[in-house]
């Protein structure tokens, strides 16, 4: 650690100071890290290693610039290459905050809220800029649930998500509200791209992994009250409540870029992985077997079409 990194309090030796400071840090809950002038990390705290996955040890002495967590936007945007926050401010000296998407050491897209501001010494020079960042998750699984999905055997072993028993228990229920109080609901289903390659090149333990990178990154995308689960295979299903034709498109969208925006590390090897949806909104005639009829031909002409990409109907 060098000495430019903290300034010590006049009452405390410089080394009890950083230590202190040290053990402050591990104990927030947001991701906390250091870089110089140069965005070479000089720290990484407790936080970021649980949120990232990554140990300080793997990021210390590496550059921000390098990619590491890959942060990207909405559109897919490469933050780190363009558009970086934490570069940004070391330039103007202005404060900012961000809603962006980190790439997890499992491979998966995690929502994170950053927010960076200069470090700069007594006469205001600047030496480097921190970065802390939280989970922006707006997925469902609060504890209870997850604990009433395992209860009830809802709950996909290999990935964590809802298994189809369940999914046919919410369809029931988005079906009569639909019916009685005219609210609306919609269906995403999605299928990984060539997923067979990924088991006979890499081994099923591979394919394993990638099913459940795709889970976790559905699963942190989504809204509050949507319920994402595993179809079946390689196949997994959103059903979006409450929402309208554009909404559900642009929630397809987000999950499809995402999804190309991530890479899964196996066996030194880097996977990309992509996936091709299907989105359509619930007809008022529609029951159970002719919705999933309909967005199954959606998501096969997206196969059809060149994959990695949606088709939508209204």
């Amino acid at each position: 650690m060098t000495n430019a990194l903290f300034q010590p309090d006049l009452m405390l030796e410089q080394s009890d100071s950083e230590n202190l400071y040290r053990a402050l840090l591990d104990r927030v809950a947001d991701g906390v890290y250091f870089v110089d002038t140069q965005r070479q990390i000089l720290f990484w705290n407790k936080a970021a290693e649980q949120l990232t996955g990554y140990s300080s040890e793997e990021v210390l002495g590496s550059s921000c610039a390098d990619n590491i967590l890959m942060h990207v936007d909405d559109s897919g945007t490469c933050l780190c290459q363009n558009g970086c926050p934490l570069s940004a401010t070391m330039q103007d000296g202005q404060p900012r905050e961000a809603d962006v998407y980190l790439h997890h050491r499992d491979g998966y897209r995690l929502p994170v809220h950053v927010t960076t501001m200069t470090m700069q010494d007594r006469h205001g020079r600047v030496y480097g800029a921190v970065e802390t960042f939280r989970d922006n998750t707006t997925h469902m699984s609060d504890l209870e649930r997850i604990q009433k999905l395992e209860e009830v055997a809802f709950l996909d072993p290999l990935t964590g998500l809802a298994n189809r028993r369940y999914l046919d228990g919410v369809f029931v229920s988005r079906f009569a509200e639909h019916r009685r109080h005219d609210m609306s609901f919609g269906v995403i289903l999605a299928d990984v791209d060539h997923f067979k390659q990924f088991n006979d090149t890499h081994g099923h333990d591979v394919g394993d992994q990638v099913l459940q990178m795709v889970a976790q990154t559905f699963a942190h995308n989504c809204r509050p009250y949507d319920i994402v689960g595993r179809w079946g295979g390689e196949e997994f299903l959103v059903i979006a409540a409450y929402t309208n034709g554009p909404d559900l498109h642009q929630l397809a969208d987000r999950l499809r870029v995402l999804m190309n925006n991530s890479r899964l590390r196996a066996k030194k090897t880097d996977l990309h992985v992509t996936a091709s949806f299907g989105a359509t909104m619930a007809h008022p005639k529609d029951d159970m077997p002719k919705l999933i009829q309909r967005v199954d031909a959606l998501l096969y002409r997206s196969k059809a079409q060149g994959r990695d990409r949606v088709t939508f109907e209204e």
